[in-house]
């Protein structure tokens, strides 16, 4: 099989906890927060060309101008002046404006796999460092690694966290990450803490109350979760979760949603599904 076969996971992501502890001159936030990776994931699938266009196909709401995979191809081909272009086929699987990091999982994708399919042979770190033009969550899915992340997210320090299994709910409403960081009640003062803190159970996160505030579907999702286990947003949302300590209670409690959410079971993973994809894929890379 080859690599241009293969539909390739752009995993999605939880913030297992989010602190706004302050904010730059220049309006971005500083954050603590740590990343995991769920099986859950959009699928993308490359064919290259060799005219050097840079074609996807069209998602539901968003300009190419707009699309991180096309962004991130054509970032990494003009980084390498490469004449080498691809088609690029994503199914949709995870919501926007979810909070879960499809934008960005995307873009890392897309940087990792055509980094090997272009025979470009950049290392991870420029790649993270080019996928970090894109977005400050485009790092961690470049490395494949669960962090702790600093700064306004880049600041990445690996480590294990338990992997449980997760109920994720997905309200049907979309929240903007940017109205939420402008929002004037966001509170930006957290105090912050450390890995060993967050090990012994602070994890909460700073827009949770605000979310739910103006979101109610956010809040109607929290509420539900908590007759089961602790609900918390994900990022700034919309998705909300909840830790279980085996699959089968939280496919009990996933069977019980109403009728008008949706809803996944993953395990959490502290090594992404681009990874072990890329580890097992066994086929044919093209030679330079």
């Amino acid at each position: 099989m080859k690599a241009s076969d293969i539909f390739w996971p752009a995993p999605a992501k939880l913030n297992l906890m989010l602190r706004v502890v302050g904010q730059r001159s220049d309006g971005y936030h500083l954050l603590q927060t740590v990343f995991q990776f769920l099986s859950q994931a959009d699928l993308i699938r490359f064919q290259p060309r060799q005219d050097g266009n840079i074609r996807c196909t069209p998602l539901p709401g968003v300009r190419d101008d707009g699309n991180l995979a096309i962004l991130a191809a054509r970032l990494l081909q003009q980084h390498c002046t490469s004449s080498c272009g691809v088609d690029i086929q994503i199914r949709k699987i995870l919501p926007m404006g979810g909070g879960l990091g499809g934008g960005s999982s995307n873009a890392a994708t897309t940087l990792v796999v055509l980094n090997k399919l272009w025979n470009l042979n950049l290392d991870q770190t420029t790649l993270a460092r080019l996928g970090l033009q894109l977005g400050a969550d485009v790092p961690v899915f470049v490395h494949g690694k669960a962090a702790w992340a600093e700064g306004v997210g880049e600041r990445l320090r690996f480590f294990q966290p338990q992997e449980p299994w997760y109920l994720v709910l997905s309200p049907a409403c979309h929240v903007s990450t940017a109205e939420i960081f402008c929002d004037s009640e966001l509170t930006r003062d957290a105090m912050p803490i450390t890995i060993r803190d967050f090990s012994a159970g602070q994890r909460t996160n700073s827009c949770q109350t605000l979310v739910a505030s103006r979101h109610p579907e956010v809040a109607q999702a929290l509420s539900w979760m908590n007759q089961f286990a602790e609900g918390r947003l994900t990022g700034t949302g919309a998705c909300v979760f909840a830790e279980f300590p085996s699959q089968q209670q939280a496919e009990q409690a996933l069977n019980e949603i109403p009728a008008d959410m949706k809803g996944f079971v993953s395990p959490g993973l502290n090594r992404s599904p681009l990874h072990t994809r890329l580890e097992q894929f066994t086929g044919a890379w093209p030679s330079g």
